[in-house]
């Protein structure tokens, strides 16, 4: 499969095609002190590049075919995950996967919007779009942590809740709805995590928690930057703008008291290596579970309403 350059990084890639070309000739060439200056400037021509991104930018990089998933990130992370399926009601929705898992010595319940890799895959994942029956299935496992007392933490990644018509005949907003009431409530440590696009209900909808992390490298918004725009300006023309306006990154959005704490991806973003970004993330997740697991399950509620009830406050 193809690799897929966004423009800003287009740069970088050709300066790595030209250093692998010279690679190739090392052997019959005393070439290494060429080679050596161009890994140089590969390198910092990477840390100027990804150091200064604009707020459109980072939404392009949370959207990355590349980037891993869920599934990636639970694959690398944990042992012996055991996928549980169904909400019981309906169907089991595919855009939503679930189950326990060990990360190391603590055994959790990992929840997550999960997108496909091609055209096949993206249909059976619905794109990452959760039905109601998806976020129906999430609470049932999450009821299932309280129950074995077990943390759990989610994963948000979505372009938003599937806005079909059979989705709304099946309850889609009270689905979500009751999602949020049910997870500030749970009697276990939440941990959300947003992996990619965080967009909406959608997000929300498996979005409470203890503690919100955010890759640095991803979005979190009411609204996409593409939705905005055509509201505002009748136009898709404007995201652009929209994204700097609607300030939906990482550094924004601790700065506004929405997220904890900013998790660094590995140079270039976490499309660009799996592994380092799962080691990354595997590592802030232990740091929090260690604190909120001895937590009491009064103090977690308390605490994560406190949270919540926090957003949203201005002066005039």
């Amino acid at each position: 499969m193809a690799k897929t350059v966004l423009d800003f990084e287009k740069p970088i890639y050709d300066l790595e095609a030209k250093l692998e070309e010279m690679r190739k000739y090392s052997d019959n060439l005393d070439i290494n002190s060429e080679i050596k200056k161009i890994e140089k400037k590969v390198t910092q021509l990477k840390e100027s590049v990804y150091k200064d991104l604009t707020r459109w930018q980072r939404v392009q990089l949370a959207r990355h075919p590349d980037r891993p998933y869920t599934l990636d990130y639970i694959y690398e992370m944990t042992n012996n995950f055991v996928e549980l399926h169904g909400d019981r009601q309906f169907k089991d929705d595919k855009a939503i996967v679930g189950g326990f898992a060990e990360i190391d010595e603590y055994k959790v319940m990992i929840i997550g919007h999960q997108k496909g890799r091609d055209t096949k895959s993206n249909l059976y994942r619905n794109f990452g779009m959760a039905n109601p029956e998806g976020y129906r299935k999430a609470l049932r496992l999450m009821k299932l942590a309280e129950k074995f007392n077990k943390p759990v933490i989610t994963m948000l990644d979505t372009p938003g809740a599937y806005p079909g018509l059979e989705a709304e005949e099946r309850g889609q907003a009270e689905a979500i709805a009751k999602n949020l009431l049910e997870m500030s409530r749970l009697k276990v440590p939440i941990i959300v995590v947003i992996i990619g696009e965080g967009a909406s209900g959608g997000a929300l909808g498996i979005g409470i928690g203890n503690r919100i992390l955010m890759l640095e490298n991803c979005w979190y918004s009411v609204i996409s930057p593409e939705s905005c725009s055509s509201i505002l300006w009748r136009s898709w023309d404007y995201k652009e703008q929209a994204a700097e306006a609607l300030k939906l990154t990482a550094d924004d959005l601790i700065e506004q008291g929405i997220i904890d704490r900013i998790i660094k991806e590995p140079m270039g973003g976490a499309h660009n290596d799996h592994k380092a970004a799962a080691a990354i993330l595997k590592k802030a997740l232990k740091e929090e579970l260690e604190n909120l697991v001895k937590i009491k399950p009064n103090k977690l509620i308390e605490d994560r309403i406190e949270k919540f009830g926090k957003m949203g406050e201005f002066e005039e």
